[in-house]
């Protein structure tokens, strides 16, 4: 089965353009569709629909698309493991992650991601649940939590810093507390099943259940409550770092810093041989963040 065909034919299904696909490839429109017929007739079966103005996957299409991918990632791969070849990683790369992180740092960077890596397309799926990785077809995932799964690698991509703050308007009229005592007479913002926070006081873990005066299941929700003024709350720097430069959130008992080592992961199966488009995205995912990352620089 020749190569050359199946890259043409994954990317006509990502560019639904015969032409366009042909295009990124050095081809011409006819040798792209001389390509495809060469491909359909050795398998037999019809791979597109095509009409004077529209192409798409037909059934089989749909069912060959993931396994032609499987082959050129693996091709790929063989060359990196020995040093040969310098062809830019391509297929579809599916990715989890979780929803606000999701939103304020990695769209941005898929989006430049994107353009460096033409060959390549991105199936994101963004969720603050944990999902099965295997089960769920994932390559990779993208996390914040405590990784509990021993059969996959993880990849640390920045810090995941956290901190206490409120809203001015709540430390006018509340005050600004100086002690972890102080917290229990304070009313909080909190996660789910979080109201308790452990802190470090004189290299001591204290536990802390706090007030909760709402509770949500979403950072961002979380944060912005904060802001409108509704109490003290828990948030990564990540999801707070423009309203503490905008004054909108200032910072709270910094002395006690959280009894915790948190960081932003990414992590894929270990059963899995590592694909050339996984590589590049966390290499390209570790140099976009930085070292501190650039939401902790001030």
């Amino acid at each position: 089965m020749n190569i050359e065909h199946l890259k043409l034919f994954v990317r006509v299904a990502s560019t639904l353009n015969i032409s366009s696909a042909g295009h990124e490839l050095g081809l011409s429109a006819a040798v792209s569709s001389a390509h495809i017929n060469k491909l359909e007739q050795e398998l037999g079966i019809r791979l597109l629909h095509r009409t004077t103005r529209n192409v798409s996957l037909t059934e089989e299409g749909k069912v060959f698309l993931p396994h032609a991918e499987e082959v050129l990632v693996g091709i790929e791969a063989a060359k990196a493991s020995v040093g040969v070849g310098n062809a830019s990683p391509m297929g579809t790369l599916r990715i989890t992650a979780p929803a606000s992180f999701g939103r304020q740092h990695l769209v941005p960077a898929l989006a430049e991601f994107l353009k460096r890596y033409p060959l390549i397309n991105i199936d994101l799926s963004m969720s603050d649940t944990i999902v099965d990785m295997v089960e769920g077809g994932f390559d990779i995932a993208i996390r914040n939590a405590e990784l509990k799964d021993s059969s996959l690698i993880a990849s640390k991509l920045a810090v995941d810093k956290r901190i206490i703050c409120a809203a001015p308007s709540y430390i006018e009229e509340f005050g600004m507390p100086k002690t972890l005592e102080d917290l229990k007479a304070h009313n909080c913002v909190n996660l789910r099943s979080f109201d308790t926070w452990a802190l470090k006081s004189e290299g001591k873990t204290v536990n802390i259940k706090t007030h909760s005066k709402l509770r949500t299941d979403n950072g961002e929700a979380m944060r912005d409550a904060s802001v409108q003024g509704l109490g003290l709350s828990i948030n990564s720097t990540w999801n707070v770092y423009k309203h503490l430069n905008s004054g909108e959130l200032v910072k709270v008992l910094e002395d006690y810093p959280l009894a915790s080592d948190t960081a932003i992961w990414a992590v894929y199966p270990s059963s899995r041989l590592l694909a050339p488009k996984v590589r590049v995205l966390i290499d390209f995912l570790k140099d976009w963040y930085g070292t501190p990352p650039y939401w902790d620089t001030e």
